[in-house]
């Protein structure tokens, strides 16, 4: 079965740090660029980052940038997010899908599947 399965979320305290995984099954994520998106109740899905698939260039949201990485290891299929300093808005369901890397890169991409994601809640 070929998805993406995201895991790795939990419940942490403001400044506090998480890594979310991302990890492909029935395919090979190396061709890939891969996005992090979330989404918070009543709000609109939003890029979070992504890493291309050839040489690992970045991009990040400017709400993240300084304090989220986005990495991946291609051996073991997975592309991580590392959370730091977390702030109480950084709680959503975050997802990860393919992407076309570039500009553009922030935008939901249309017509794929979006997994159940790993839930991140940020609170004292």
């Amino acid at each position: 079965q070929v998805q993406l399965v995201e895991s790795g979320g939990g419940l942490v305290q403001p400044g506090g740090s998480l890594r979310v995984s991302c990890t492909a099954s029935g395919f090979s994520l190396d061709r890939y660029a891969i996005g992090w998106f979330r989404q918070a109740p009543g709000k609109e899905r939003e890029g979070v980052s992504c890493i291309s698939s050839y040489d690992g260039a970045t991009y990040y949201a400017d709400s993240v940038k300084g304090r989220f990485t986005i990495s991946r290891d291609n051996a073991k299929n997975t592309v991580y997010l590392q959370m730091n300093s977390l702030k109480p808005e950084d709680t959503a369901v975050y997802y990860c899908v393919p992407v076309v890397y570039g500009p553009d890169w922030y935008i939901p991409p249309p017509n794929v599947y979006w997994g159940q994601g790993t839930q991140v809640t940020v609170s004292s």
